[in-house]
């Protein structure tokens, strides 16, 4: 970043509020928000969506090792799962004039959660634990609040990594990391139960790591990114079961980048001196055209094409970003993807190519430690 891009984003800084938010530019209609582990806050930013230029505008308190965050369905709240014990979930309400937090509710969670969503309605937040081999279902109230402790946990294979839900509320997927496969459920909105599908998981290539999924707009297609080989395991969603039947898996990792594939969890450490894949995040564009997902060895972004036919994603190349990028989000517009590095002091913002999906810098700002979890709120 030149010198003077450094001055400005240190004055905004300084101007901003340490404690809580400052006041947003009027025609601010979207929010970053950044969690920081290390720091125990989350940054909040207003997106211009113009030029996008990110105003800081101040941190929220939060507590040691906050890390995965969701927006609910109505962007109303932002959920906040903190990894330190007492392992809680924080409610946040969003201000939708000057994208301020205000901390509403706290609730208990089983253990150290490691992913959080919500499912259709809003009123389930489903949580996983990667250290825990378990899944979590909590109830939301009809104010958006989470006051309650879960109301059902389910035990998974190894390293239970993610979860979501599809858009019909009807099926729920979980990643196990170390068992190397997908959990399927079947979701009950009105009682709020998971319950297992037939089969109940979808086993992969033994060495992939299934970690962060998405799904297509259409619920057709699931994308799976693996945190050991790197690759997006693609699968077809049978559309009245809801169970997977994986297609194909393509490559995120270049062989130029030099990296051999990741251990699996509880293997000793390997001394030959290799660097190794360890994949993070996968996002689409709200188009469905084009998935992002990041590589923390290297710390690139790749970017895989969609064919609109098949759904079958293809390698295209990747750019530099930041240092171990944990999380990246793209807005509701498809413009802008925001990039966040675990050991880098700064926020990356880029705009995307509609046509190519490309990446263009625009712009770095400055951000807590250990930033790892992107979340944006667009409001009409």
């Amino acid at each position: 970043m030149h010198s003077a891009l450094r001055v400005l984003a240190g004055v905004f800084v300084m101007a901003s509020s340490l404690t809580g938010f400052g006041a947003a530019p009027a025609a601010a209609r979207s929010f970053v928000y950044v969690s920081n582990a290390d720091d125990g806050n989350i940054d909040g930013y207003a997106l211009d969506q113009a030029t996008g230029a990110l105003t800081p505008l101040g941190k929220t308190p939060a507590g040691p090792k906050v890390m995965p965050m969701t927006v609910s369905p109505d962007r109303r709240h932002l959920y906040a799962v903190v990894r330190s014990e007492p392992f809680t979930v924080l409610t946040y309400a969003i201000d939708p004039a000057t994208g301020a937090l205000r901390q509403e509710a706290t609730a208990p969670l089983p253990d150290s959660m490691a992913y959080v969503s919500t499912d259709a309605t809003g009123r389930v937040l489903f949580t996983a634990s990667y250290g825990g081999d378990k899944v979590a279902a909590s109830p939301i109230d009809a104010d958006g609040l989470v006051k309650a402790e879960a109301s059902q946990v389910i035990p998974t294979g190894k390293n239970a990594h993610a979860i979501r839900a599809d858009r019909t509320n009807r099926f729920v997927y979980a990643t196990n990391l170390g068992s190397d496969q997908i959990v399927q459920f079947r979701f009950d909105a009105t009682t709020g139960k998971l319950t297992p599908n037939d089969p109940p998981v979808v086993k992969v290539a033994a060495g992939n790591g299934p970690r962060h999924p998405v799904l297509s707009s259409d619920d057709r297609h699931l994308y799976v990114l693996s945190e050991l080989s790197g690759n997006v395991l693609h699968f077809a969603v049978d559309r009245d079961k809801g169970t997977l039947t994986l297609l194909d898996s393509t490559g995120t990792v270049p062989p130029e980048a030099g990296l051999v594939p990741g251990l699996p969890p509880g293997t000793p450490a390997a001394n030959d001196g290799k660097s190794r894949i360890w994949a993070a995040d996968l996002q689409p564009t709200p188009d469905g055209r084009f998935l992002y997902a990041t590589e923390r060895t290297t710390s690139r972004i790749a970017l895989l094409s969609v064919d609109p036919a098949t759904g079958k994603p293809a390698y295209v190349g990747n750019t530099p970003t930041e240092t171990q990028p944990r999380g990246v989000r793209i807005d509701a517009s498809g413009t802008w993807l925001v990039a966040s590095g675990e050991k880098s002091d700064r926020l990356s913002v880029y705009r995307i190519d509609k046509a190519s999906g490309a990446l263009t810098p625009v712009g770095r700002y400055p951000v807590g430690r250990d930033a790892n979890w992107v979340e944006i709120v667009d409001l009409p």
